[in-house]
């Protein structure tokens, strides 16, 4: 598994700003408001969701308010019926657990079958929080840089509005 100390070395190597804040682990949006770390970059959240037949799955990255509508999100994405896949599936496709999704765990998915769809408000954002697959700590990262990493990965990742 890719975890925080090779995405870290995957930054440095590639020349990527980041600041990198640790913290106690934190497995809700509520966890993270108590954290005080706002005034570094807007905080997202993730969701790792599977179609109807569990043969697509997705990660969708949006504003921590953002209110996703899963009806209207499989319209959006082009999908079928829509739900949070489990954390097995979590474990399989992206080798993380609940608490710990974020954008860095493309980096896990060696058959590069999650297709990610990023929150279109976010497309300009220069500093977002996600975990370095673990939820001790968060990286503070530009939003292209991520969009980056995640087709230099080799999947799919399309904006969206959400």
């Amino acid at each position: 598994m890719i975890g925080k100390k090779e995405i870290v070395e995957l930054l440095d190597k590639n020349n990527i700003k980041y600041e990198l804040i640790e913290h106690e682990a934190v497995f809700t949006m509520e966890d993270i408001d108590k954290l005080n770390i706002k005034d570094k970059g807007v905080e997202v959240k993730n969701l790792f969701l599977r179609d109807e037949k569990g043969k697509n799955h997705y990660l969708i990255v949006a504003k921590e308010d953002t209110n996703i509508d899963m009806k209207e999100l499989k319209n959006i994405i082009n999908s079928t019926r829509l739900s949070f896949a489990s954390e097995e599936r979590l474990n399989k496709y992206l080798k993380l657990t609940r608490g710990c999704v974020s954008p860095f765990g493309i980096l896990n998915d060696d058959l590069k079958e999650v297709k990610v769809f990023i929150d279109m408000k976010l497309k300009n954002e220069s500093r977002i929080g996600v975990h370095p697959n673990e939820n001790t700590s968060t990286i503070f990262i530009s939003t292209s840089d991520i969009e980056k990493i995640i087709k230099c990965n080799g999947n799919f990742v399309s904006y969206v509005n959400i």
